[in-house]
């Protein structure tokens, strides 16, 4: 096993992100040890498991990386998800002078964690298109648990070579509906027959991601902005259709009804190029 400590610029609020990342119950997350154990590949698609301990503070953060494979490869993706290669601190500066200058105070130091595989992401954004939180987690938690891989008590999601070669009826069987079981089934199909190749998506503009996911049936704009987000860590995404930034919005301005899309657009002006954040931030504001 390899070990490796690793400093990032402040702010940085681990205990935030593992906050977050204990919503999912497929996340391996130790709040007392401020720790979290990632289910991540290697090239040849064999799990590692790759700890993370936060040693550090908000404004002193450091971190304790272990685990086994190739140590570059693995810190790589490590600094991918956490994101510990771009500072906060301008996102910081600039919301400070805008309407949302409360939350920013309140989160300081939060960044826009992603998903531990692009695949994962997508599969994840699929299942939960119009479902309630929680009964989106339970579907995903049964779909990595009856088709994934487990290693030490930790869960990897499937690969899509395996949900590929499923029935429509397996998913069915975990309480999936008939369109959503074709959705993800149909999906990895496309990305198991190199179709869709997920692995030229970080050199492509949100613009080419978008038109390529849209014409992919079951998958529409909402979802593809969620990957954008989450899967890729595009800085200025603001999904003007979900409800949680809807709600979000409405209890920060005290509105009496939820903001139409105008409304949303004349708010979020002053937060571009940031717009991700200000997404990221309105959710943390009311979970």
């Amino acid at each position: 096993m390899w070990k490796e400590t690793v400093s990032v610029s402040p702010p940085y609020h681990f205990d935030r992100v593992l906050e977050r990342l204990s919503l999912d119950p497929l996340h391996a997350v130790d709040l007392e040890k401020r720790e979290v154990k990632l289910p991540l590949r290697n090239e040849e698609k064999q799990p590692c498991i790759i700890t993370v301990q936060a040693t550090g503070t908000v404004d002193h953060p450091e971190f304790l990386v272990s685990g086994h494979g190739e140590q570059k490869a693995m810190l790589k993706e490590v600094n991918r998800i956490f994101r510990w290669e771009e500072s906060l601190q301008p996102v910081m500066d600039h919301f400070s002078k805008t309407s949302l200058s409360v939350l920013f105070k309140e989160h300081r130091g939060t960044p826009i964690v992603l998903d531990f595989q692009l695949y994962h992401c997508l599969m994840k954004c699929i299942i939960h298109q119009q479902l309630n939180l929680a009964f989106a987690y339970r579907l995903t938690e049964r779909f990595v648990h009856t088709f994934g891989e487990q290693q030490d008590g930790i869960w990897f999601y499937p690969l899509p070579e395996t949900i590929a070669k499923l029935d429509y009826n397996d998913l069915r069987e975990l309480q999936f509906s008939m369109r959503k079981s074709e959705y993800v089934i149909d999906t990895s199909r496309m990305i198991a027959a190199g179709e869709l190749n997920l692995d030229e998506f970080p050199l492509l503009s949100d613009e080419e991601i978008m038109g390529k996911l849209v014409k992919i049936r079951g998958i529409g704009p909402w979802t593809v902005q969620n990957v954008l987000l989450f899967g890729l860590g595009r800085p200025n995404l603001f999904p003007l259709a979900d409800i949680g930034i809807q709600r979000a919005i409405k209890h920060h301005f005290g509105l009496q009804t939820k903001p139409s899309k105008e409304d949303m657009l004349t708010l979020s002006k002053e937060w571009q190029p940031y717009l991700s954040y200000a997404s990221m931030y309105l959710w943390r504001s009311i979970e």
